[in-house]
């Protein structure tokens, strides 16, 4: 007599470089995830067709140091991460480098709402921490939004604390507070 296991399937999780056909996808999750975050008006006024130009430009731009990351469900792209190296508040054309290394700023990280809760902003941010200490980092950075909890309480338990500095950031809807969040990335 023979027995039967039963098994649940398993989904088939990953994180890899964005592609420009992703673009479009990217564009969507973004703004999906900005309706809930920054508010409906806001997401509308982002045109689908600029965002997505500008997320395949910012695709086909990168390079060891910025990166484009895409968290895949199975064929599904469910969310996005982007990467560069912070720069020098007076002179934003300039690559802020201490003592030989750089600070990786986390200029993007953000997952379909339907699809939170399942480990795919975690993967991106490994994946982005791994990256970006093979390429010389030394530290990484995230601005979020003050008042932001579930992403404010993500980012600290992976390790990030507030770095005492806020900016302003200028809404469709008036303005709101980021807060900068960053973390020494020791050895592997």
């Amino acid at each position: 007599m023979s027995s039967s296991h039963a098994t649940s399937p398993t989904a088939d999780v990953s994180v890899r470089p964005a592609v420009v056909t992703d673009a479009a996808r990217i564009a969507e999750v973004q703004r999906t995830a900005w309706a809930g975050s920054l508010g409906e008006e806001v997401a509308a006024a982002v045109d689908p067709e600029r965002a997505s130009e500008a997320w395949a430009g910012a695709i086909a731009a990168a390079d060891a140091r910025t990166r484009v990351l895409v968290a895949m469900a199975g064929p599904h792209l469910v969310g996005f991460a982007a990467v560069t190296p912070a720069r020098r508040a007076d002179d934003p054309t300039v690559v802020a480098e201490t003592d030989g290394g750089w600070t990786a700023e986390i200029t993007a990280l953000e997952v379909d709402p339907a699809t939170r809760r399942e480990g795919h902003g975690s993967r991106l941010l490994a994946a982005v921490v791994d990256l970006s200490r093979e390429a010389g980092a030394h530290h990484v950075a995230a601005w979020t939004l003050q008042g932001d909890e579930p992403r404010l309480a993500f980012l600290r338990g992976a390790g990030l604390e507030e770095a005492g500095l806020r900016r302003t950031l200028p809404l469709p809807t008036g303005e709101a507070t980021e807060v900068l969040l960053t973390a020494l990335l020791g050895e592997a």
